[in-house]
């Protein structure tokens, strides 16, 4: 076992041979900042300081060679080598919620689009979850794979759970989802995991970019700021490719109707000469760059494809956002 010493904090805990710096980090109640657990988002980058770690495998859009040749990690596939002392950013807000596993039975599908199916899930009566607007949970599949969604509901909607499950062709679970999966289908999950969710001592203005079935936190999020009354200003920018691809357009337009503070502006990036589309067209980013020359005053949470994130991240930063304001969730495929 290797003892783990974060120099910025304080905080210190044991690492098993068994685990990563990350896995060990949640289970001693380590409020860690991290994304998608599998080496792909790089939402959990900090540094070494001292002592040595091997990787498992990670994509090299998450960390550069160059990264890693000055010391910085992975702490979700990071396995210590020994003792470390190591700096990376903490969290101080999901007030030691720590994720559990349990078994939820499928309740309710719909499916929105040619490849979208929102699945309701059961939660037992007597094990409520906790979690965070915004966090994610993870399928615990019988042959030990795991498949991880966010969860589109607010946490006071208790006893059920809400996924946007996007089909993925070839993809083992969601072509489950979609072409076998009978209701009362018991399934296991741990949850809630992950460190998207809504910064609420902050009180700037709010721009939320949510393409694709990134859309899922993003409405946990606002349907939380809702049933709070929480009424700081937020410009919502989803993005499609097409018309159709914008499911739950309706309650979006409900809520920019009934709600001052809430601005809703939705953006297709492909044109279709029979769609009637006279909204905004083009990139979900560059949308937000036409309509804000200096970001510097606003708190920026971004999820979707990896690709948009990481170039919102690196265009909103040089338009004057700050990179600490700036919160994602890069949905990425699960490893094969």
């Amino acid at each position: 076992m290797n003892h783990v010493l974060i120099e910025n904090s304080g905080h210190t805990f044991d690492v098993r041979p068994s685990q990563t710096v990350l896995e060990a980090a949640i289970e001693a109640g380590i409020n860690m900042p991290y994304g998608c657990r599998n080496g792909a988002c790089g939402a959990c980058k900090g540094k070494v300081l001292s002592g040595k770690v091997f990787h498992d495998d990670y994509q090299g859009s998450a960390m550069s060679d160059e990264e890693l040749a000055a010391g910085q990690a992975l702490f979700c596939c990071a396995r210590p080598l020994e003792d470390l002392v190591i700096e990376c950013r903490q969290i101080d807000m999901v007030q030691g919620i720590k994720p559990r596993i349990l078994p939820v039975r499928v309740q309710h599908k719909e499916q929105l689009t040619e490849d979208v199916m929102v699945l309701h899930l059961q939660l037992p009566a007597t094990e409520p979850l906790t979690f965070m607007a915004g966090q994610y949970l993870e399928f615990l599949l019988k042959d030990g794979r795991r498949r991880a969604f966010s969860i589109a509901n607010a946490p006071h909607e208790a006893g059920f759970i809400e996924l946007h499950i996007r089909k993925i062709t070839g993809g083992h679970f969601t072509e489950q989802v979609f072409n076998e999966m009978p209701l009362k289908t018991i399934l296991r999950v741990e949850a809630p995991l992950g460190s998207f969710f809504l910064r609420e001592q902050n009180e700037k203005p709010i721009i939320m970019v949510a393409g694709g079935t990134g859309f899922a936190p993003i409405k946990g999020m606002l349907e939380y700021m809702i049933y709070q009354n929480i009424q700081r200003p937020v410009l919502l920018y989803r993005g499609a490719r097409r018309v159709s691809d914008l499911y739950m357009d309706d309650l979006c337009q409900r809520w920019a109707q009934f709600m001052p503070n809430i601005q809703y502006i939705p953006v297709i990036s492909e044109d279709e000469a029979n769609d009637d589309w006279d909204g905004r067209r083009g990139l979900i980013h560059q949308a937000v760059l036409e309509d804000h020359a200096d970001l510097s005053g606003f708190e920026v949470y971004v999820c979707g494809a990896p690709g948009m994130v990481d170039i919102a991240k690196e265009t909103f930063v040089k338009q004057g956002l700050p990179e600490e304001e700036f919160y994602s969730d890069a949905f990425t495929f699960a490893p094969k």
